[in-house]
């Protein structure tokens, strides 16, 4: 079955909540009954996704991938994000550091696109001299 986008107009069905809560259950009465999570708020991996498959197929690749890259980090805590994001940043990461994080997200959460994103990216640093001194 070909997905078209907005998923919430295609597809509001089948979406799911990162909670595992349906879609057409988030609504502004849920939330002001306080009925709702953070959980309820945040996006599933699987409907990244179908987004990125869409994406793909209308010739973004390269959102394609941002897409992907995030539905891998949907279950990683947002203090670990936080700190990833850090490190990130020029010259506060030795080109270890962003090796052995990168191994950790494959490893831990099974990131495998956001790890060699993230080697690509130590190997960049290190051409450029913009990893920590």
């Amino acid at each position: 079955m070909k997905t078209e986008y907005p998923l919430r107009d295609t597809s509001a069905e089948h979406l799911l909540a990162h909670s595992g809560r349906p879609l057409r259950d988030i609504t502004a009465d849920a939330i002001a009954a306080g009925e709702l999570t953070g959980d309820d708020l945040r996006t599933q991996a699987d409907t990244l996704r179908q987004q990125a498959e869409i994406a793909r197929d209308g010739g973004y690749p390269q959102l394609a991938a941002n897409l992907l890259r995030a539905a891998e980090l949907t279950d990683v805590p947002n203090e670990e994000l936080l700190k990833i994001y850090e490190l990130l940043r020029p010259e506060r990461a030795s080109f270890a550091e962003l090796v052995r994080l990168a191994d950790y997200l494959a490893e831990t959460y099974g990131a495998n696109e956001n790890a060699a994103f993230i080697k690509e990216a130590a190997a960049v640093y290190r051409e450029r001299n913009l990893l920590r001194r």
